[in-house]
């Protein structure tokens, strides 16, 4: 076989592969072929939708940075906590007579400080409600004409969370204060603010300090529990009478 031969054999494959690979890569794709297609989330079709609280719709448009509806759905629960309002009677005690005070703080941690937004949630949760003197309250459940079972104001003077600068206040530390007498016993009334102070902590990342301002550990509680139980059991004590005279 000549040269010329092998020549013309050689043009003529190059010339076929040139073209398959014409037909082949001119060819039009399908729809999404060579793409990848995103799953769709699975259906929920059926279930329930529970629309979130004010607070986890802050909490949940902080973590993504949604500014906007964060400002609305704090001006939404700024807006339903002054409803009691600083001037309300709501939270007032029946009398300015006391014989005992009982104190916790809540603090930030060092270098940190707690924040307006934040303490308002967090007093939300905690079952507490906004009213006199500007300041939290828990209340006696279906009475709050008794007054308050304990309050929570704020260290810094004068003391109270002021609604229309709420969303700038920052504080190093909020206080709980059990007023005795209460509307109910001393000692239910500690083993309400106690659970509430700790919750407040763990959802404001905080510690409870004791009224000496050192932590509040078993011993200091026990304490206080002793204490309580006292003042209850000498306020159900028939008042002494005085001895006759012969």
């Amino acid at each position: 076989m000549s040269d010329v031969t092998l020549l013309r054999i050689g043009i003529l494959i190059a010339g076929l592969i040139l073209i398959a690979a014409i037909v082949f890569f001119g060819r039009p794709r399908k729809p999404g072929q060579g793409k990848r297609v995103p799953r769709e989330p699975a259906s929920s079709a059926g279930a329930p939708r529970q629309e979130p609280t004010l607070g986890e719709q802050i909490e949940r448009d902080a973590a993504q940075g949604a500014a906007g509806s964060t400002a609305q759905a704090e001006l939404e629960l700024f807006d339903r906590t002054l409803e009691g309002g600083a001037n309300s009677e709501l939270g007032r005690r029946v009398t300015e007579e006391f014989d005992k005070i009982v104190t916790l703080y809540l603090a930030a941690r060092a270098g940190q400080k707690l924040h307006g937004p934040d303490i308002v949630v967090a007093a939300e949760k905690a079952g507490l409600v906004y009213g006199h003197m500007g300041v939290f309250h828990r209340l006696v459940e279906n009475h709050p004409e008794r007054g308050p079972v304990f309050s929570v104001a704020n260290i810094m003077k004068p003391g109270s969370f002021d609604m229309a600068s709420i969303q700038s206040m920052e504080t190093p530390a909020i206080a709980f204060f059990l007023t005795l007498p209460a509307p109910v016993n001393a000692l239910d009334a500690w083993e309400t603010m106690l659970p509430t102070a700790q919750r407040m902590a763990e959802l404001l990342d905080g510690v409870v300090l004791d009224e000496q301002r050192n932590a509040l550990g078993r011993q200091r509680i026990a304490h206080i529990r002793d204490e309580l139980r006292a003042y209850d059991r000498q306020r159900e004590a028939p008042p002494l009478t005085k001895p006759a005279r012969w």
